[in-house]
């Protein structure tokens, strides 16, 4: 990709190598994104679509590499280059801030052509459907779960506004640039859909990893709404462990550390154990 687009990939350090690799180019000022998983790769044009969207509404988040084509093919993948808004400079953004770039971002009139409607299965299923060695047994599990999950989601009734959803919406998406502005990253699952599931990927945080319950109460505070004291919360929950179980199915012979935590988080669904606290995968 480097080769052919000509940034320079001297000292490229290695940020996430899951279902996406993301680089950093210090040389270049850029930070690649590469689709490793084939099942995944139809979110790319929205993910480029999105981001050009945000920079003409002038709402902070990162943006697209200049001068360089989007996206890339190389080497059979598809590549995204993005400038590079720094390892993050302290203090580390706050569930704060991540409150208020989501009531703006919540705000803004939807872009044209139409974002994809929310649908937190999508995947769950494309995801299901690329796994590396998965044993039959779990295939079984995860099938009858997602069809739980998904018949409990059919009986919530949401109280805040359809909008334009981040859709996955946590603090490690959001990077605080040298000159101090915050800014959001990562539009892979860029949707419309109900407000409700912004708010959740931090309140599972506290729940699943145990981060520290002022995250959650900084967020519902900045943005108003606190999505744990609503009847939907169970459901929604639930909806969240189940994406963050299988996000690494396409990569679980490659990567046994993934694969590891991978077992810590199904065997906790499997018993129903909610005292089970979750890591990173890596």
């Amino acid at each position: 990709m480097c080769a052919m687009t000509g940034l320079d990939a001297t000292g490229a350090v290695a940020l996430k190598l899951t279902v996406n690799s993301v680089y950093r180019l210090p040389r270049a000022g850029a930070v690649v994104r590469i689709a490793t998983s084939a099942a995944m790769t139809h979110r790319i044009p929205k993910v480029i679509q999105v981001a050009r969207w945000l920079e003409d509404e002038g709402v902070p988040a990162v943006r697209l590499l200049p001068g360089v084509p989007a996206p890339v093919a190389a080497a059979g993948a598809l590549a995204t280059a993005w400038v590079d808004a720094g390892p993050g400079t302290p203090p580390a953004p706050t569930a704060g801030e991540l409150g208020g770039a989501l009531r703006r971002l919540h705000a803004l009139a939807p872009p044209m052509p139409a974002l994809p409607r929310w649908d937190p299965f999508d995947d769950v299923r494309r995801r299901m459907s690329d796994a590396e060695a998965l044993p039959a047994a779990d295939r079984e599990f995860l099938d009858e779960l997602a069809g739980r999950v998904a018949a409990g989601l059919r009986t919530v009734r949401y109280q805040l506004p359809t909008t334009v959803i981040h859709g996955d919406a946590h603090l490690g998406n959001l990077v605080r640039r040298p000159d101090g502005q915050v800014v959001l990253c990562d539009f892979d699952s860029v949707s419309i859909g109900p407000a409700e599931w912004d708010l959740v990927p931090v309140a599972v945080g506290t729940a699943r990893f145990g981060y520290p319950s002022s995250w959650h109460a900084q967020l519902a505070a900045a943005y108003g709404a606190d999505v744990t004291r609503w009847d939907g919360w169970p459901v929604l929950r639930a909806v969240r462990e189940l994406k963050l179980v299988t996000s690494v199915l396409p990569i679980l012979a490659s990567n046994p550390t993934a694969a590891a935590q991978f077992r810590v988080r199904l065997n906790s669904l499997r018993t129903g154990d909610e005292t089970v606290r979750w890591r990173p995968y890596s």
